[in-house]
C-alpha cells in the first residue's frame, strides 16, 4: 500500500485528536504507529491511554517546559530547538528503518513557524519518505508548499471556543 500524506491544520480544536484517532484505527489493524509531539510536554489524558497500546503505538515527547516559545530567552530557545531537531531526526530514522507504518508529527507546523525546525528539512523528508509510510502533520498555518505535497488536507476552523468566555482548559476535555 502506498503511504499518503495528511495535514490537519487550522485554528480550531481537534487536530491532535484527529491524528490520534487515525493512529488508533491504524494500530487496530496491526499497523505500527509512532507519534512525535513537538512543543508539547505537559501531561495530557491521551498519553495514559496510548501507553496501553504499546509497543504498536509509541508516543515520543520532549522534556517538560513551563514556557511557550515566545516567552523563552535566547538560550532557552536554542535548547528547545536542539531538542525538537533531535526528535525530528529520531522520527525520520525510525521511518527509514521501518519502525513505523504511520508516522504522526504532531504540532510540527508550530515547530516550524516558531523557528524550532526548518521547513526545508521537512519537505525533503516528505519528498524522500519511504513509499509505504503514511505521514500525518498537524498544526496551525500549513503553508502552500506543504499543502501542495499533501494528499489529504483538513482545516479545523474555530467558530466558537469557551476560552472566549474565560473558561480555562479542563482536565479530560482539553488536556
Amino acid at each position: 500500500m502506498k503511504g499518503l500524506i495528511h495535514i490537519y491544520t487550522g485554528d480550531g480544536k481537534g487536530k491532535t485528536t484527529a491524528a490520534i484517532g487515525l493512529g488508533v484505527r491504524a494500530c487496530g489493524h496491526g499497523m505500527k504507529v509512532l507519534m512525535v509531539q513537538f512543543l508539547k510536554s505537559t501531561p495530557t489524558g491521551e498519553i495514559y491511554c496510548l501507553k496501553s497500546l504499546e509497543p504498536n503505538f509509541r508516543l515520543c515527547r520532549g522534556t517538560e517546559s513551563k514556557k511557550f516559545t515566545w516567552q523563552m530567552g535566547e538560550e532557552e530557545k536554542a535548547h528547545a530547538a536542539a531538542e525538537q531537531q533531535d526528535m525530528f531526526n529520531n522520527a525520520v530514522n525510525a521511518a527509514r528503518n521501518g519502525e513505523c507504518d504511520l508516522l504522526i508529527l504532531d504540532e510540527i507546523l508550530g515547530a516550524i513557524s516558531s523557528g524550532m525546525l526548518d521547513e526545508e528539512q521537512l519537505i525533503s523528508f516528505i519528498e524522500n519518505k519511504p513509499d509505504g509510510l503514511e505521514l500525518v502533520l498537524t498544526g496551525r498555518n500549513a503553508d502552500s508548499d506543504l499543502i501542495g505535497l499533501a494528499d489529504y488536507v483538513s482545516e479545523i476552523k474555530a467558530v466558537k471556543h469557551p476560552a472566549e468566555k474565560g473558561i480555562h482548559a479542563r482536565k479530560g476535555i482539553e488536556y
